[in-house]
């Protein structure tokens, strides 16, 4: 498109005085702003560039140029709307969605109106853009500096080009100064598109994210798996990577790739970012613990499917990585952990070696299969157990017998459910024979863990029971002829019982391990009883909804 010289000269002018009323913040916002390229069939590519940037822009922008447009006098000459077609006669209407930018509906109606005249404003910004006196302007200066100054100052001159130009051809059409910004809106949306970032942004936003990048770094995400792996790293996997060496994690450019149990899917990762290596090594709750050496080409590695916050630091150079696994095998939920530190280069090491999975991948026999002691009680940590309980088996007394050493009345029963769910949380404990022992079960009380009620329950017999609520407080307990034998939080070290009844029920139960926490304890409970509560005693419980009120 050719442009007349008494345009160039005009808008050349005018530029500089329109940038001065444009604040740095929604300047900036506007600089960072990138259109996505898609098919808008309904919208015109202004429209839908205008759209884009969102309701509070659009706003905020409104309201710093509306009255600036309305004493804006481009001095450009007539004719310049000359070749749009005419109106249509005919209706149209116009529909509101929801909460939407005052400048939306004038946009509308001057696309409604005068059709091709914002298309006209487009190709006229585009050629305004590429001659010399404009392009002059529109150019980010060595002076300016700073990821914030640069970025305010592109947007800042692009939009002041498209008001410009908007004013100038609208004028001629008599759009009024709402629909003159909304129409510039939209438009240097797609200038700023075509743009790019200033060649001095790079090394300014890289300078700024590194300013304020700050050590440790902690994260729990969601990583996504492909093809059996997924990675940490600054782009992406290349080739399949070799997990043979150590049978968990391998060395990439930029990064490293991490073996998975499943083949493809979203898998549990923390990433913990040091600025000192670890002070000691975590074995006790992973089956893999493996640490390497990788090379940052630039750094801000990134896990792939996660967050873009969650990275490494944006410095290039040797680190370190400690992966931890477990669940890989499919017997557990699977779950990894990377502790990343800037360290020289130095040989693998692997800390442990216990799955089947990376026995295979190293080429070594597989272990054999070993069902833990805690497996059938598993069930604990789904349904309405799982975020706080008390289990309680007892022998020697009766179902009612029980309920009474609760501080509850046999006579009066509840709703389970209802104690659970009502409007008012009420304390209450579902008891019933199973086998040879009564079990009681508490959700979210703790009267079985209270020693004077085990006292009571284990008057005739034996009685234990594990307690564990939402703040990982947990309370194994073992009582037998009205005497407390061992009760203890097993997040702490566990003290030796004298009594054999009590050290026959934790054999193989790794309380250092702290998953599965729950299951295990179950587990002791029905080992020192000789009977516990199975998923099916607990359906069956909720199936009878009978519960009685507690103390």
């Amino acid at each position: 498109m050719s442009v007349p010289e008494q345009l160039i000269a005009s808008v050349a002018e005018a530029l500089p005085l329109v940038s001065a009323r444009i604040p740095d913040a929604p300047a900036a916002e506007l600089g960072r702003f990138r259109l996505l390229d898609r098919d808008h069939p309904y919208q015109t590519p202004v429209q839908a560039a205008h759209d884009a940037l969102g309701p509070l822009l659009a706003s905020r922008l409104l309201g710093v140029l509306e009255l600036t447009v309305a004493e804006l006098r481009v001095a450009a000459p007539g004719g310049l709307t000359a070749g749009l077609a005419p109106l249509t006669s005919g209706a149209f209407g116009l529909m509101s969605f929801g909460h939407e930018p005052a400048t939306r509906k004038p946009l509308a109606l001057v696309e409604a109106v005068n059709p091709g005249a914002t298309a006209l404003v487009v190709d006229l910004a585009r050629a305004l853009a590429r001659e010399s006196e404009v392009r002059r302007l529109l150019a980010v200066g060595a002076e300016v500096v700073g990821e914030e100054e640069i970025i305010a100052q592109h947007g800042r001159a692009h939009l002041a080009l498209a008001v410009v130009t908007a004013g100038a051809v609208l004028r001629e059409v008599g759009a009024d100064p709402v629909a003159v910004v909304a129409t510039a809106l939209g438009v240097a949306a797609l200038l700023l598109h075509d743009a790019g970032a200033p060649p001095s942004y790079a090394a300014a936003a890289l300078d700024k994210r590194r300013a304020d990048y700050r050590l440790p770094l902690s994260a729990s995400v969601h990583a996504v798996a492909t093809g059996g792996h997924f990675a940490l790293v600054e782009h992406g996997v290349a080739a399949d990577p070799d997990f043979a060496e150590n049978g968990l994690v391998a060395p990439i450019p930029g990064g490293v790739a991490v073996r998975t149990g499943v083949e493809a899917g979203q898998v549990q990762v923390g990433l913990d970012v040091l600025a000192e290596p670890p002070s000691e090594v975590d074995l006790a709750v992973w089956d893999e613990v493996v640490e390497v050496s990788w090379t940052a080409e630039a750094g801000f590695a990134t896990l792939t499917g996660g967050p873009q916050d969650c990275r490494t630091p944006p410095w290039s150079g040797p680190y370190r990585v400690r992966v931890h696994a477990r669940g890989r095998d499919g017997d557990d939920v699977e779950g990894h952990h990377l502790v990343v530190w800037s360290a020289p280069a130095a040989p693998p090491i692997v800390h442990k070696r216990t799955d089947r999975l990376g026995h295979r991948l190293r080429g070594e026999p597989e272990p054999p299969v070993v069902t833990a002691p805690d497996a059938a009680f598993r069930w604990v940590h789904q349904g309405r157990l799982s975020v706080a309980a008390t289990i309680t088996s007892v022998t020697g007394l009766t179902p009612d017998e029980v309920v009474l050493a609760f501080g509850a009345d046999p006579g009066v029963p509840l709703s389970w459910e209802e104690c659970q769910n009502g409007v008012e949380w009420v304390p209450a404990v579902a008891v019933r024979q199973c086998g040879d022992v009564v079990v009681a079960v508490e959700v979210n009380g703790f009267r079985g863990s209270d020693e004077a009620v085990l006292r009571e329950l284990s008057r005739a017999g034996r009685a234990a029971s594990m307690f564990w609520n939402a703040k990982a407080v947990t309370c194994l307990s073992f009582a037998r002829g009205g005497e407390v034998l061992w009760a203890e939080e097993l997040l702490d070290e566990l003290p030796t019982s004298q009594a054999p009844e009590v050290r026959r029920a934790l054999p193989g139960l790794d309380f250092d391990d702290y998953r599965h926490l729950e299951a295990k304890g179950v587990a002791a409970v029905a080992r020192f009883t000789g009977g516990g509560p199975t998923e099916r005693d607990l359906e069956r419980l909720l199936h009878d909804d009978v519960a009685f009120r507690t103390p």
